[in-house]
């Protein structure tokens, strides 16, 4: 039977400072090996996995669009992804997902779909649970089928589903969300499950509660209202109000992610990049995207974290409580993956900005100008073309462009192409752009 995986992939990644921002949340960090020996991210692993196990699902990401380039460069140019233009919660942003499919893929209003979170820590077994849900779904035994996960603990981070018996699947009793330990240790001992944000449904059902809540008639319609949509979860809004709810048993690997110390228990490796630990360490984690050496000593049940945005020396356990001093950091975004490649703040001051930039082979960036700024870019590696004002010329290592404030200008990789950036003037800013139509001749 076929059917509809749509992967949530959002936040903001503050609690994984300094590896995570606001265009790089957790799910884009390459933290997990593969068999050549390089790394995958979640959301990597996530899709792969996805595609293996459910081969006969289409699969769409609902995104915010800061993240969009991020998910071109990790997953492909041909992925199908449903962009917020801001965010609004799961519950717009499953509505979205719903019409996008129905108004925009041409998908039936009958389909069922399959919504669950891009960042937790799962196996194999996690996606044949989602083809079963789906299954079960398409019974219309329920007007929404959720995935229950086992709980080890009574965790306060997680809304809990207390079913009316221990079959395997079960009508729901009572749908809570987050509770404290006390509640929740009641909870578990009516034996009731974690709320592991996995929800199948047929797409008809989302977009008539959508209809109910919302005042919009389509897909662009919605869209273009968006932003004046009610932040709410789709738990709050859907989920606790329907009478008719079943829950299946999970019970394999599913580990949330979202904090450094639940994370490195997840990964297989100690050491991430260039670092070293001495014999005296004990349950020490590193992960250093810098070029300079890490050296621990000594250390127990330590994080270690260093990229271009800062520096993590951190207690485990005391590293759950990040978030409200990143929130007091206010920095420039250092790190960030594009659709073309990525690029590195090497150093900034009052008046120049020095950028590392890798072009991916066959892409290019956007053709545009600046009005407050000039620069320059000194070609280090790889070939390639650029096209300022018009006149285009081809470039390798050693070669010098330099672009004055206000002439329209791109580049081309025709192999991997890395170039130094140097922004140079008084008034630096990411929205001094002015984006172009690029000449259909001049394409890459």
């Amino acid at each position: 039977m076929a059917f509809h995986l749509i992967l949530l992939s959002g936040g903001s990644g503050k609690r994984l400072w300094p590896l995570s921002n606001d265009v790089r949340s957790k799910q884009f960090l390459k933290l997990f090996p593969k068999p050549d020996g390089t790394h995958e991210s979640m959301i990597q692993r996530i899709y792969r996995e996805a595609k293996t196990v459910a081969e006969d699902a289409t699969i769409t990401v609902a995104t915010s669009k800061s993240q969009v380039s991020a998910l071109h460069n990790q997953l492909g140019e041909d992925i199908s992804i449903s962009v917020e233009p801001c965010r609004r919660d799961t519950f717009p942003a499953i509505a979205l997902a719903s019409a996008y499919l129905t108004d925009v893929k041409g998908a039936s209003p009958s389909e069922v779909a399959v919504v669950f979170p891009v960042d937790p820590f799962v196996e194999t077994d996690y996606f044949r649970a989602l083809k079963d849900l789906s299954i079960q779904a398409a019974k219309d035994e329920a007007a929404i089928a959720l995935l229950g996960m086992e709980p080890t603990y009574p965790s306060e981070k997680y809304g809990y589903i207390i079913p009316e018996t221990e079959e395997h699947v079960s009508r729901v009793k009572t749908f809570r969300e987050k509770p404290d330990e006390e509640t929740a240790k009641k909870y578990i001992s009516e034996g009731a499950l974690w709320n592991g944000g996995v929800f199948a449904f047929r797409l008809q059902y989302v977009l008539d509660r959508a209809h109910e809540q919302m005042d919009f008639t389509d897909y662009q319609d919605l869209f273009a209202k968006y932003k004046t949509l009610e932040k709410i979860s789709f738990d709050y809004a859907v989920v606790e109000k329907e009478p008719r709810l079943q829950v299946q048993r999970f019970a394999g690997t599913w580990k949330d992610l979202g904090t450094w110390n639940t994370l490195t228990e997840a990964m297989e490796e100690n050491v991430i990049g260039h670092a070293y630990t001495n014999e005296s360490c004990k349950g020490v984690h590193i992960i250093n995207e810098m070029d300079v050496p890490v050296l621990a000593m000594g250390l127990s049940d330590v994080v270690i974290s260093a990229s271009p945005e800062g520096i993590l020396v951190s207690d485990k356990e005391q590293s759950s409580y990040i978030k409200p001093y990143v929130d007091r950091i206010d920095q420039q975004i250092m790190f960030a993956e594009k659709s073309w490649g990525s690029y590195q703040v090497i150093d900034v001051e009052n008046a120049s900005v020095t950028i590392k930039v890798t072009l991916r082979p066959g892409h290019s960036m956007n053709y545009h100008s600046h009005m407050y700024r000039d620069e320059v870019w000194v070609v280090i590696g790889g070939e390639g073309r650029t096209l300022v004002d018009g006149k285009e010329q081809q470039v390798r290592p050693g070669d010098v462009v330099t672009m004055r404030a206000g002439s329209k200008h791109t580049v081309f990789a025709d192999t991997e192409l890395k170039l130094i950036e140097v922004q140079l003037g008084e008034e630096i800013s990411v929205q001094d752009k002015i984006k172009y139509d690029l000449p259909p001749s001049l394409k890459a």
